[in-house]
């Protein structure tokens, strides 16, 4: 391992040490301690606390620690050190920040759950962006999704709902689980937006009369590719070119602003992309597997 390489290893460790860290307060700070439950292994670790006094960091843990190893044997050594590395760290500031935070940090819970969720979704976005991950109903779901034909998603879906739904039994509250809905949808929404926020990328399809310089001025201004796509005006009766690129939205400004320069009379559609796969942009990475599946076999009655 190189210098460069060593040195961008360190920091992204550090980065998801901070967002650990930051989770860690999310969850003692706020949500715990104002008796709310969240989702997944972190909802049930909480539940046992609540019925037993145990701490959440050891039971957090130890039950994906579990998970982990059940894992492995049926899909293979899939996980990285940096999830084993995340789980650990961040049991540890669990254990230590519940001993130090006794009171919750606002006393509204409503506030609590808005606060607490949204700083756990901000590090569910960070350690993912690092490469990290804590864990949780997302190895459930793969496990599931081995030997059941059903989405990851749906399953994740299904066990939030079976522990922040369970809470009830324990507080006898039906606000108490609405802030736990609360809670798994925000720390959704802010994940989703940690993640794709600064790489969102747009579509932007131009009709201009001048596409050559329009092509042109945006070449010289962002290093992005573009094509031409052959059109037929219905009304004008003429062919021409249309311009048809993906770039990031921070980048966007800089083609309108072309477009103003060049040809102010453009028409110009902007639509928003999920995902964009390939050089200058995000690199695809293929879901986990723990071996090859056995392909099916069709038999061609005819033969």
């Amino acid at each position: 391992m190189n210098r460069a390489t060593l040195i961008s290893e360190l920091k992204s460790y550090l980065i998801i040490t901070a967002g650990l860290l930051v989770s860690a307060i999310g969850w003692t700070g706020f949500i715990i301690p104002s008796n709310i439950v969240g989702g997944g292994i972190m909802g049930l670790s909480s539940l046992i606390y609540f019925l037993t006094d145990l701490p959440v960091g050891p039971t957090n843990l130890i039950l994906n620690s579990v998970l982990i190893i059940i894992a492995m044997r049926v899909l293979g050594k899939g996980f990285g050190f940096k999830t084993i590395y995340s789980l650990i760290m961040l049991s540890v500031f669990l254990t230590i920040f519940q001993y130090i935070i006794t009171e919750p940090i606002v006393k509204e819970k409503f506030m609590a759950a808005i606060i607490g969720g949204g700083l756990i979704g901000f590090s569910i976005g960070i350690l993912f962006i690092q490469g990290g991950s804590t864990g949780g109903t997302e190895i459930i779901a793969l496990l599931i999704n081995r030997k059941r034909n059903v989405s990851p998603g749906r399953v994740m879906i299904s066990c939030d709902l079976i522990v922040i739904s369970s809470s009830y039994i324990i507080f006898q509250s039906l606000e108490t689980m609405v802030y736990g809905f609360v809670v798994i949808g925000l720390m959704s929404y802010v994940a989703d937006w940690v993640l794709t926020g600064a790489r969102q990328s747009v579509q932007i399809t131009i009709i201009s009369s001048k596409p050559d310089e329009v092509a042109q001025g945006i070449a010289t201004q962002i290093n992005r590719g573009l094509s031409f796509v052959k059109g037929h005006g219905y009304y004008s009766k003429r062919d021409r070119d249309f311009i048809v690129m993906v770039v990031r939205k921070s980048e966007s400004h800089l083609i309108f602003q072309t477009i103003k320069e060049v040809d102010p009379e453009a028409f110009v559609t902007v639509a928003n992309v999920m995902a964009v796969y390939g050089k200058g942009f995000d690199s695809y990475k293929p879901p986990i597997s723990g071996g090859k599946r056995k392909k099916s076999i069709t038999t061609d009655q005819s033969e």
